[in-house]
């Protein structure tokens, strides 16, 4: 596995913000396995069934509890451990929950934006960092052309404008601090789709909801069935923000910019389509329209796609895996009753072994 990113991580220190959540903990996993020494700062753990928690990760890494909003501490931290890398994970991601909680939404995701770049910024060890925002930071047309990296970021819930402020403040980091000579720090934001996978478990995200549900043997209610969206496995994101990171250690200025890292053609499914296959892989429940009646629900684009050609061709970056891959992968995680960190490690080589082989013959999903 070490191989994979040409020993780029390997003996050096990695600072992960977010690293309890959902994608944080299965990217910790992996750069510990490649050697990476992984200091992770994030909040608590959302619930005692999370990743983070069944994997024990905190046992493997650094972990240091704290809010990104806390610069101070925050600061210590990278005063402390003078991390190399840097990706800031750490974020309110939920569309829903932002219309909720705006003023904490903007508060993680924008303050929390500036203070980690404030911190790379006086901070002379760290050499790469890669800002992980969100394919909703796009001004969503609802166009059935995928976007590119360098059309209009906009945003119409707190949520998704507050990944596009977090993709501005980037930018103006980078052209303002990190281009100068004295301060020559390789700066990146990427940009995924839908992500799912094994030890996610917040509420209004589609496999979780569906999970939770087929446990209770409850329907699964889903509010927009015919929405489309850019599914895809954990590890087919990750493996682009490491190939990313492992460039940009080499060659900054070239790799610095933003990246989409999304699906292949066939993974953008529907809603209904992603739901009916759980249950298919789980081997029995049943699901409800809930979609009449909820005309008063906040406002949630029908349709978000995005370009990858740019991975594709400067990276050499491409997803592996099939939709019912990806969620072969996923139901496994949620079914298993022995999950701890060597079953996520065996998932992550899973992966590496179908990357391996697919590279070397060419083929790819979709």
């Amino acid at each position: 596995m070490k191989e994979l990113f040409d020993d780029a991580f390997k003996g050096k220190t990695v600072l992960v913000t977010g690293h309890t959540g959902f994608k944080g903990s299965w990217l910790s996993i992996w750069l510990e396995q490649l050697g990476a020494y992984v200091i992770g700062y994030a909040l608590e753990p959302y619930t005692e069934n999370d990743n983070f928690v069944v994997a024990k990760l905190g046992s493997k890494i650094k972990s240091v509890i704290g809010d990104i909003e806390d610069y101070d501490k925050l600061r210590r931290v990278f005063d402390e451990y003078q991390p190399e890398i840097v990706f800031h994970m750490a974020a309110q991601s939920l569309v829903r929950l932002s219309y909720k909680q705006p003023k904490s939404t903007y508060g993680t995701n924008v303050v929390g934006t500036v203070n980690l770049l404030e911190c790379c910024r006086l901070t002379d060890s760290v050499k790469v960092i890669v800002n992980v925002t969100s394919d909703k930071c796009y001004e969503n047309r609802e166009s059935t052309r995928g976007y590119r990296e360098d059309d209009p970021l906009g945003g119409y819930d707190p949520y998704s404008s507050s990944k596009a402020c977090s993709e501005i403040i980037t930018s103006a980091y980078r052209s303002s601090f990190f281009n100068a000579k004295e301060n020559n720090k390789a700066l990146s934001t990427v940009r995924a789709g839908n992500t799912i996978g094994g030890g996610d478990w917040r509420e209004d995200r589609l496999v979780p909801d569906c999970i939770r549900a087929l446990n209770k043997n409850e329907p699964i209610g889903i509010r927009s069935p015919k929405a489309v969206r850019p599914w895809q496995y954990v590890l087919e994101p990750l493996n682009g923000y490491l190939t990313l990171a492992s460039r940009m250690y080499e060659n900054g200025k070239k790799y610095s910019g933003a990246w989409n890292f999304g699906p292949a053609q066939d993974s953008i499914i529907t809603v209904e389509e992603l739901v009916r296959s759980v249950i298919k892989h789980w081997g029995e429940g049943r699901y409800k329209d809930l979609s009449e009646g909820l005309s008063s629900e906040p406002y949630e684009a029908k349709m978000l796609l995005l370009d990858i050609s740019k991975a594709i061709t400067q990276l050499g970056w491409r997803p592996i895996l099939s939709i019912n891959e990806a969620i072969e992968y996923t139901v496994n995680w949620y079914k298993a009753s022995d999950v701890n960190y060597d079953f996520c490690v065996g998932q992550v080589d899973d992966y590496v072994g179908k990357l391996t082989t697919r590279q070397k013959t060419g083929s790819h999903a979709g």
